[in-house]
Order: structure tokens, then C-alpha cells, then sequence
């Protein structure tokens, strides 16, 4: 359409907050487009879309939702992942008019009330962490491991110090490497002992002035608390590196121990996970980290400062690396971490810890009848259990338990991670879940483990697609829906 009368809708909620009254548009002038766009981006009619019934559409998205596994459908132990119910209160309070309708290029003195929720933040984490400098910048967990080592390097270029190492423990997540990798650093991995905490000689072995930092998961992936920490972070500091904490598992030690206090120089925390917000499908994510006081002037910036009773963001000094990460980080699920810890305070948050480790020892002590469990008979948050015993007697790998779980209706562990438990089954039910829930698991798992392998080898049975070619449906996905 060539002619038209440009039209400006303006809503104004209502102060009950349950209706919008829209007011008349403004009285504009009629609008030439032919005088502002290219004739060639023009079009002569109307596209010609579809016309459907509301039921049609309704139906067919409610369709298309009933094939998806989520937390408000099942269970989702999915360990390392940490795949919590996310309180749907903290969903409303985030999508209020006031927050989700702020633009980040407003001048700050007309978002003074957002910057105060996000300097908040920022002390919450520290407070938790026992790191007093924070940045809210980075977009994901990766991405805060990524910031801070981009810190640590600053920090040793500051020095004149040519650190080239970044030590990691072979149980560590693939994304520090990575990581490490990416801020300029060669790593180098550290061994488990048998026992799956790290190997104190291999450390010693490797550790010299060559190293910037060590990364270390704890609670780690095996779901177990290195309790040689002090001792693993009096040997890196000797050298003169910087001990980085993996804060993926925070949610077994929150209010209990602070990463800080038990030697931790740096941090990221995993919002979504440990906190409140949506989890998974690539995204959205945030990645804030916490740093000791001398590592401060690196951060990314902008951080949020407060000067008397006005907020405001600092562009931080000329030894930042800068931002890592457009406008204020993600806001979004920052804001749902506020609304999760200022609503459990302190002894909820706690409270949270102790109900996950207790969740996760119950489902442990039960699961290892059925799959045994290489690392003990406790652990953290989440535990390990290995299915080579049954893939060598009866042929049934840790994949096949994974697939005929969907059968049973609940998603599958992580499986295969880490590297070193063969045949692992990775196992994190979180505080959300009841006993009842947990008990059905079992159930399941031990029918499953009754079955025949052909059976397990063909499964899963009651899906709409059984097994894909992974690899390929990962490099190659199709992203366009078919009604076949």
C-alpha cells in the first residue's frame, strides 16, 4: 500500500492492572512511503496470507506443545544441568509494565528503580559468592567462564607477567577448555584420583609460574565436594595464580559455604539454574561473575554504581576489558534471580541446598541397587552411576536407558558425561522434586533394566521420532515444521 495514514497506538494500563484503555491516535498526516523507501521495496497488494480459524490455530500450537518435555510436564533429571521448577510468581513480577517496557538507550535517571534491582543484584551475588566485585555482563555460563579469564589475563598483562597456562581437572565441563582457549590460553589437564576428586601430585606436577588459573568444578560433576580445596588453593596462590571456581553447581552449597571463603579468586554463576529463569534451547541465559577486590578495575563493563541515593552505570577505567556483552546483560533473567532470593531470603536459600542434597541422596541410595555408583555413597547435589556392568551382560548401554525412559514418560539424565565413568548416567533430581516423583523414577529404571535388550535397542516406542541420526540432526537441523 502506497498511501497510508500512519496510526500510533498508546496503551495505558489501568491501575487495577487487569485492563488497557486505548487512547485515541494522534492526528498525524497522511504518509507518502514512495517518498521515503525505495520503490522496489514496495509492495502492490496485500501478501496473500492464509485465513484461518482461531480454533484452527489454537489447536494446532497446542498440539505442537504437547510434544515437548518441560519441568511443568515432567521430570527432568537431568544432572549438571540442574533442571529446576522455576516459580511461575517470578515470571509475573519479571514482566511487569516497568521493567519489560524500559528501553536501554533511556537516560539513566528515568530507569533509577531498574538500576536498583540490578545493584542489588550485584551485592546479592556477592554476599552469596563471598566475591565483593561483580559484573552482570556476560550472556551465559561459557561466556561468564570466557569473561573471567579475560579478566585474569588483564590482570597478569597489568603485572608484565607471561602466563600462558590454565590448569582444569579431567572431569571439568568441556566449556572451560574451550573457554580457556578463547581468552589466549593453552590448557592443561590436571588428573582425578581414584576416589574422583583431584589428584594433589598431578597437581604439583603441573602447577609452576606458568600458570595463570585454575579452574575447578566444585561441587563437581561427579557431584562430590573436593574437600582438599584449601589445599588445592594454597598451591595454586604459591605460584602466583588464580583459583576460578565452575559455579554451575551453586545450588548444593548455597548458604552453606561461600566460594570465596574456601579460596575461589574468580566465579560465574549459572542464574538459571542456580536461581530462577528459563533453562535450555540454546537460551535466554546470563553468565554474571564475581571477583576478589584486586581484580575489581578488570571487569566488564557497564557495572552499576550508587552514589547516594541515585544510581547510575560505571564505564569502569581504561584496565577493563570493556563490555563483553551489549547494553546491561540479560535483564530478564537477572530480574528473576532478584525476585528468587529476595523471596527465599537467606534460610531459604539454604534450605534450597540442603533439600537438593537430600533429594539427590535418597535417589542415589536407591539407584545404586539397580546401577552402581563408582564415587561413593554419598554425594552433592547430583550423583554418577555407570551402566557398563549391564552393557557388558546384557548388552544395554547407558543410550538405551536414555531413550526408553521417553517411553516411561520422563527425560532422560545426561549420559556419557563425564568422560571419566564409562557408561556414565548422570543423575539430578534438585529440591523441586517430591519423593513420590522420585520413586516413580526407580520404578521405572529398574523395569527397564528387567527388559530385553532388543527391545531397549528399538526404543524409544511412543515418540514421534525415535533415533534420529544425532550427530547430523545437530549440524544439520531441519527447521521447518511438517505435518508428517
Amino acid at each position: 500500500m502506497r498511501n497510508t495514514k500512519s496510526t500510533q497506538l498508546i496503551f495505558e494500563l489501568s491501575r487495577s492492572g487487569r485492563r488497557a484503555h486505548l487512547l485515541p491516535p494522534a492526528d498525524v498526516p497522511n504518509v507518502d512511503l514512495g517518498s521515503v523507501l525505495p520503490s522496489g521495496a514496495l509492495a502492490d497488494a496485500p501478501p496473500p496470507l492464509p485465513e484461518l480459524a482461531e480454533g484452527d490455530v489454537v489447536r494446532h500450537f497446542t498440539n505442537l506443545s504437547t510434544l515437548n518435555m518441560s519441568v511443568d510436564t515432567h521430570f527432568y533429571p537431568l544432572g549438571s544441568c540442574t533442571m529446576k521448577y522455576n516459580p511461575k510468581r517470578n515470571e509475573r513480577l519479571a514482566s511487569l509494565p516497568g521493567l519489560v517496557d524500559v528501553h536501554p538507550y533511556q537516560p539513566e535517571s528515568t530507569i533509577q528503580g531498574l538500576l536498583e534491582i540490578l545493584w542489588n543484584v550485584q551485592n546479592d551475588f556477592a554476599e552469596i559468592s563471598g566475591l565483593p566485585a561483580v559484573s552482570l555482563q556476560p550472556a551465559a555460563g561459557a561466556h561468564g567462564e570466557l569473561a573471567a579469564l579475560m579478566v585474569a589475563a588483564a590482570h597478569f598483562r597489568k603485572l608484565g607477567q607471561h602466563r600462558p597456562n590454565v590448569l582444569a581437572p579431567d572431569s571439568s565441563h568441556g566449556t572451560n577448555p574451550a573457554s580457556a582457549k578463547m581468552a589466549g590460553f593453552e590448557t592443561i589437564t590436571v588428573k582425578s584420583g581414584a576416589n574422583g576428586l583431584v589428584d594433589l601430585n598431578d597437581l604439583r606436577s603441573k602447577v609452576n609460574e606458568k600458570t595463570a588459573v585454575f579452574m575447578i568444578t566444585n561441587p563437581s560433576t561427579l557431584g562430590l565436594f573436593d574437600t582438599q580445596i584449601k589445599e588445592i588453593a594454597e598451591i595454586v596462590h604459591s605460584h602466583g595464580g588464580l583459583i576460578y571456581l565452575d559455579g554451575a553447581n551453586m545450588n548444593a552449597i548455597l548458604g552453606i559455604t561461600r566460594p570465596g571463603d574456601f579460596g575461589a579468586d574468580m566465579m560465574h554463576y549459572n542464574p538459571h539454574k542456580t536461581f530462577s529463569g528459563p533453562h535450555g534451547g540454546g537460551g535466554p541465559g546470563a553468565g554474571p561473575i564475581c571477583v576478589r577486590d584486586f581484580l575489581a578495575p578488570y571487569l566488564p563493563a557497564p557495572t552499576v554504581g550508587r552514589k547516594g541515593d541515585t544510581y547510575y552505570l560505571d564505564q569502569g577505567g581504561s584496565d577493563s576489558v570493556g563490555r563483553v556483552r551489549s547494553f546491561f546483560g540479560n535483564v530478564g533473567v537477572l530480574l528473576r534471580a532478584f525476585f528468587y532470593i529476595r523471596s527465599l531470603g537467606g534460610s531459604g536459600l539454604k534450605e534450597v541446598s540442603e533439600n537438593a542434597v537430600l533429594n539427590a541422596n535418597y535417589l542415589l541410595s536407591r539407584v545404586r541397587h539397580i546401577l552402581p555408583v563408582p564415587h561413593g555413597n554419598r554425594c552433592m547435589h547430583e550423583f554418577v552411576a555407570s551402566a557398563s556392568t549391564l552393557k557388558k551382560e546384557k548388552g544395554i548401554s547407558a543410550m538405551d536407558l536414555a531413550k526408553r525412559l521417553l517411553d516411561f514418560g520422563f527425560h532422560a539424565p545426561t549420559v556419557y558425561f563425564p568422560l571419566t565413568v564409562p557408561e556414565a548416567v548422570m543423575v539430578e533430581p534438585t529440591e523441586t522434586e517430591s519423593k513420590e516423583m522420585m520413586d516413580a523414577f526407580v520404578e521405572a529404571l529398574f523395569r527397564i533394566t528387567g527388559e530385553s535388550a532388543d527391545l531397549l535397542h528399538e526404543a524409544p516406542h511412543t515418540t514421534k521420532i525415535s533415533r534420529p541420526d544425532e550427530v547430523t540432526a545437530a549440524r544439520k537441523p531441519v527447521m521447518k515444521w511438517t505435518a508428517s
